[in-house]
């Protein structure tokens, strides 16, 4: 991609209005890499707004990590109103293996037809209905194993499937990418994997759905390598982090990225 850098600056240049219904644990990380990257960010869960607000937004990112009923009611809402619009939105399947319950929300909002589903290996094989070693949100099925699911649930959902890993690999069902940007301090940081829905979204809205994808992966790992270069250990790698999203450029996006056809 040798213009991954116009990704970046549409979507400054629209400041996207992000609806997130994530965790607890990452509200205030995820509004604040937001914020950083050039979007708006709104955290809406009450089943008494949650439609009305989706209407304004121009993308959703779902997140499942601190779930209950009512959350899950408030998820399909938001999503059915995202996909009856046009309009793009992120699934984050976070330890889809661990429970039924998980399961059966993660069924019912593949069936509003998410544009991204972005998950660790684990989390994509058990999307996809093959037996995985998930612990928790934790991923102990590396991203190679996990690239004929990802490839298969993209073909049955119509979705851009996203494996997030040490080398993350995306894929539409007919063409594959990898992505080698990023830093092994980012998983050390609480909710930075939940953020990066945000950032998928926001780069998504007016923009082709697979490239863009690619684009966001990379601007976020190019700003993880720029923190670590800063920082003393998962402390101040995470304010340096926040630095480096709003401080990269377009031009630095496109000369960094690694990205490349799989």
């Amino acid at each position: 991609m040798d213009q991954t850098g116009l990704y970046l600056t549409k979507m400054r240049a629209t400041a996207p209005l992000i609806h997130n219904i994530t965790n607890y644990v990452a509200m205030n990380v995820m509004a604040n890499v937001l914020l950083a990257a050039g979007a708006s960010p709104a955290m809406v869960h009450a089943r008494e707004e949650v439609a009305e607000f989706a209407g304004l937004a121009h993308a959703l990112t779902i997140n499942i990590g601190t779930l209950d009923p009512a959350w899950a009611e408030a998820m399909e809402m938001a999503a059915r109103v995202m996909t009856d619009a046009g309009r793009p939105w992120v699934l984050d399947p976070v330890g889809v293996g661990a429970t039924r319950f998980r399961q059966d929300v993660c069924a019912r909002l593949l069936n509003l037809h998410p544009t991204v589903i972005r998950g660790n290996a684990s989390e994509i094989l058990a999307l996809a209905g093959i037996g995985a070693k998930g612990r928790g949100v934790d991923s102990t099925d590396t991203v190679k194993a996990a690239e004929d699911a990802a490839r298969d649930l993209a073909r049955r959902t119509g979705a851009i499937v996203a494996v997030s890993g040490p080398i993350d690999y995306v894929t539409d069902g007919a063409q594959s990418a990898s992505i080698a940007n990023g830093h092994s301090l980012m998983p050390r940081v609480t909710a930075l994997g939940c953020s990066l829905n945000g950032v998928i979204a926001a780069f998504l809205v007016g923009q082709t759905a697979f490239p863009a994808t690619l684009a966001a992966l990379a601007y976020y790992g190019i700003a993880g390598e720029r923190a670590a270069q800063h920082a003393q250990g998962p402390g101040t790698f995470q304010s340096a982090f926040i630095d480096a999203l709003y401080s990269l450029s377009a031009d630095e996006l496109t000369t960094f990225a690694k990205v490349r056809q799989a």
